[in-house]
C-alpha cells in the first residue's frame, strides 16, 4: 500500500501533538510548542516514511524516527538562530528574541534529550544500526556548523572545503532520515547504502541551488532576500569560484566589495552578481549543482526495489531539483 506524503505529514502532526511538553516549567517547554506549532514542510522525517516505503513498511517505528528528526532539526534551528543572530524564523520571531539567549539554549538543549527519548520507543531489532545513523548525523550537523562559523572569519576557505562543510551541515540529515526509514523497512546493507548516498547527492545539490537563487533567483518564489549572501559576504560556491577563476580585473573588483566597510548594498548585489554572470561562475555553479542531482538520479536506479516503488522518491527529488524553474 502507498501511502501519500499528506498522509505522512499528518502522522508526524499527530505525534507532535501527542508530546509530553505541556508541562511545568513553562519556561522550558512552551518554547519547544513554539517553535514546533510554526509550520515548517518536515520534508526530512518524510523522508524516513517514503524511504521505508521502497521496502517493507514499518509506519509505528517511523512515526518515532521521524519525529525524533524533526525535533533535532528544530533543536538546531534554535541554537543557529542564536549562534547568527537571526531576529527571524519562519516569519516569526525566533526562541531567543520572543525569550532571551539563556531560554533558547536550555530550550534546545531540551528538545534535543526528547529527540533522543523518541529514538529509544522504537521496537525494530535494528535499533543499534538507528542509533549509529542518528548519533553519526547529528554530530556531522555540528561539526558542519562549526566549520560554517570558522568560514566567517577565515581568509583563505578552498572550493573542496566549502562543499565538504554543505556536505556537513546540510546533505547528511537528507541522507540520514532515508538511511533510518530504509534501515526500518529491513533493507539490505547495500541498498541502506546507496539510498544514503542518494540523499547526500541530493541535498548537495539543493544546498548549491540554494545559494544560486539567493543570486539569481526571482523573490516571491524563493521566498528570501535576493543578494543576501552577497550583502553578508558570506562564502558560497559562488564567491569562492569566482575568486578562483575571475579575471585579474574581476577579483580586484570582488576584494574592494568585500572589504568595503559600509557598501551600497543595492550597488554591491549588481557589482557581484554582474562579475558571477560574465565570469561564467552562474553556469559553472548550475552544472556543479546538475552533476550532483544527476549522481543522485543514478543512485535511486541502483536500489533494488520494483521500479514502481521509487515514485515517491523520485517525485521528492523532482520537487527538489527544479525549484529553479
Amino acid at each position: 500500500m502507498e501511502v501519500s506524503s499528506l498522509t505522512y505529514e499528518k502522522i508526524i502532526e499527530q505525534k507532535i501533538a501527542e508530546l509530553a511538553i505541556d508541562k511545568a516549567p513553562g519556561q522550558l517547554y512552551e518554547p519547544l510548542r513554539y517553535i514546533l506549532s510554526i509550520g515548517g514542510k518536515r520534508l526530512r522525517p518524510q523522508l524516513i516514511f517514503i524511504a521505508n516505503a521502497l521496502f517493507e513498511e514499518n509506519i509505528e517505528d517511523c512515526a518515532y524516527a521521524a519525529l525524533a528528526v524533526e525535533l533535532f532539526h528544530n533543536f538546531t534551528l534554535i541554537h543557529d538562530d542564536i549562534m547568527d543572530n537571526a531576529p527571524l524564523r519562519r516569519g516569526n520571531p525566533t526562541v531567543h528574541e520572543k525569550w532571551n539567549i539563556n531560554t533558547g539554549i536550555l530550550s534546545g538543549d531540551a528538545m534535543l534529550v526528547v529527540a533522543f527519548a523518541q529514538i529509544n520507543k522504537i521496537k525494530s531489532a535494528r535499533i543499534r544500526e538507528i542509533y549509529d545513523v542518528f548519533n553519526t548525523t547529528a554530530i556531522e550537523v555540528c561539526e558542519g556548523q562549526q566549520f560554517d562559523m570558522n568560514y566567517e572569519n577565515q581568509d583563505a576557505v578552498s572550493i573542496d572545503d566549502y562543499l565538504e562543510m554543505i556536505r556537513l551541515k546540510t546533505a547528511v540529515l537528507l541522507a540520514g532520515s532515508l538511511k533510518i526509514g530504509a534501515i526500518l523497512g529491513d533493507a539490505s546493507d547495500e541498498n541502506c547504502k546507496k539510498i544514503y548516498l542518494f540523499g547526500e547527492n541530493l541535498g548537495m545539490g539543493f544546498q548549491l541551488m540554494d545559494d544560486y537563487l539567493d543570486v539569481y533567483g526571482d523573490p516571491e518564489k524563493f521566498g528570501k532576500q535576493i543578494g543576501g549572501d552577497i550583502i553578508s559576504n558570506k562564502k558560497t560556491y559562488l564567491l569562492l569560484s569566482a575568486l578562483d577563476k575571475a579575471n585579474t580585473a574581476d577579483k580586484a573588483e570582488l576584494d574592494q566589495w568585500i572589504s568595503a566597510k559600509n557598501p551600497d548594498n543595492k550597488a554591491k548585489v549588481k557589482a557581484i552578481t554582474e562579475i558571477y554572470t560574465r565570469s561564467g561562475i552562474d553556469q559553472l555553479s548550475l552544472k556543479k549543482m546538475n552533476d550532483y542531482y544527476n549522481k543522485a538520479y543514478a543512485l535511486l536506479e541502483e536500489i533494488h526495489v520494483p521500479e514502481h516503488k521509487k515514485s515517491q522518491l523520485k517525485d521528492f527529488a523532482d520537487l527538489l531539483s527544479k525549484r529553479i524553474q
